[in-house]
C-alpha cells in the first residue's frame, strides 16, 4: 500500500500555523497565543514573512482572528476540565494544531483526539518525530478520509473516544469549506455527545453583513481560497447558525462575537490589534 492521498501539509493548515507564528514575531506582547511550533513543523524557509498571504491587506486582523479563536477554545477546554466534567477534547480538522506540544499539563485529566485527513496527519506525525516531539499517551491521532466519505464520528469511537463521557469538540476554520448538508450533519453528530459536552465552531457571515473594508478583505480571502482549490461554500448569519444548532438537538446555543473576543483578549492594546467581524463563534451545549 502507498501513502494516503495528499501526504503533504494542507495549504490552509500551513497558512494558519504561519499566521499564529507571525503574531508572535510581528505583534507586541502580550501575545494572545504563543505558538511557534507550527512554524517549526511547516519549515517554510527564510522568506516566509514576505509571502503574499503573510503581507496581504488586512492580514493583521486575520492573524488576530486566528489566535483569538485558538485561545478561546483552549480556555473553554481548561474551564470545562477545571469544573470536573470534561475529560476529552476533540480537534476536528486539526491541521498543524500544537495544543498537545504546548500544553502538556492537562494530560493527567484529559484525552486529546486530533482528527484530520490521513495524508496531512501522516506528514505532521513525521515532522513531529523529526523535531523530537514525542507523542504523549493521552494524545490520539484519528485519520479520517473526508473525501472518501469516512465518518469522523465512527473513526473517533474506534480510536477510543468514550461516547458516554463529556467532551469539548472544536471545529475552527472548517465550516466555510463544507456544504450546508455536511455542516448540519456535523452538528447532529456533535449533538449526540454526552450531557455536559460542548461544541465550539467558527463560521463566516455573508458578505452583506460586513463593513466595506472587511468585505474587501473577505472577498480577497475567498478568491485566494478558490484559487487554492478550497473555495468557501457555506456562509451563515449568526442567528441562522444558532438556530441550526438548536434544530440539530443541542440544549443551548450561543453566538460569541468578535467584539466579545476583542474585549477578552485585545483590550487596551496600543497597536489596535483586534479580530475583524469576518469570523464568528458558535458554542453549543448538550
Amino acid at each position: 500500500m502507498g501513502e494516503p492521498r495528499r501526504a503533504v501539509p494542507d495549504h490552509t493548515a500551513v497558512r494558519v500555523a504561519l499566521w499564529r507564528a507571525l503574531h508572535v514575531r510581528a505583534d507586541a506582547p502580550p501575545h494572545v497565543l504563543g505558538d511557534e511550533i507550527g512554524l517549526e513543523l511547516a519549515d517554510p524557509g527564510p522568506g516566509w514573512r514576505e509571502r503574499g498571504d503573510m503581507t496581504m491587506p488586512g492580514v493583521a486582523g486575520v492573524r488576530a482572528s486566528v489566535v483569538a479563536r485558538a485561545r478561546f477554545v483552549e480556555d473553554l477546554v481548561a474551564e470545562r476540565v477545571a469544573e470536573g466534567g470534561v475529560t476529552q477534547y476533540v480537534i476536528l480538522g486539526a491541521g498543524l494544531d500544537t495544543f498537545a506540544q504546548r500544553r502538556p499539563e492537562p494530560g493527567a485529566s484529559l484525552r486529546v483526539f486530533e482528527v484530520d485527513q490521513p495524508g496531512t496527519q501522516m506528514w505532521k506525525r513525521r515532522r513531529l518525530a523529526e523535531l523530537g516531539y514525542a507523542t504523549p499517551p493521552w494524545l490520539t491521532f484519528v485519520p479520517v478520509d473526508f473525501e472518501a466519505g469516512d465518518s469522523w464520528w465512527e473513526r473517533l469511537t474506534a480510536a477510543g473516544f468514550d461516547r458516554g463521557a463529556p467532551a469539548v469538540v472544536a471545529s475552527t476554520g472548517v465550516s466555510m469549506y463544507l456544504s450546508h448538508e455536511a455542516n448540519v450533519a456535523t452538528l447532529r453528530q456533535a449533538a449526540a455527545l454526552a450531557p455536559g459536552s460542548a461544541f465550539a465552531s467558527t463560521f463566516l457571515p455573508p458578505l452583506d453583513l460586513l463593513e466595506p473594508e472587511q468585505r474587501r478583505v473577505q472577498e480577497m480571502s475567498m478568491r485566494n481560497a478558490a484559487a487554492s482549490g478550497t473555495p468557501f461554500v457555506s456562509l451563515y448569519a449568526p442567528e441562522e447558525m444558532r438556530r441550526a444548532a438548536l434544530e440539530a438537538g443541542f440544549a443551548k446555543a450561543a453566538h460569541v462575537s468578535p467584539d466579545e473576543l476583542a474585549e477578552r483578549y485585545f483590550a487596551g492594546r496600543p497597536d489596535g490589534l483586534r479580530p475583524p467581524r469576518a469570523e464568528q463563534f458558535l458554542v453549543a451545549e448538550v
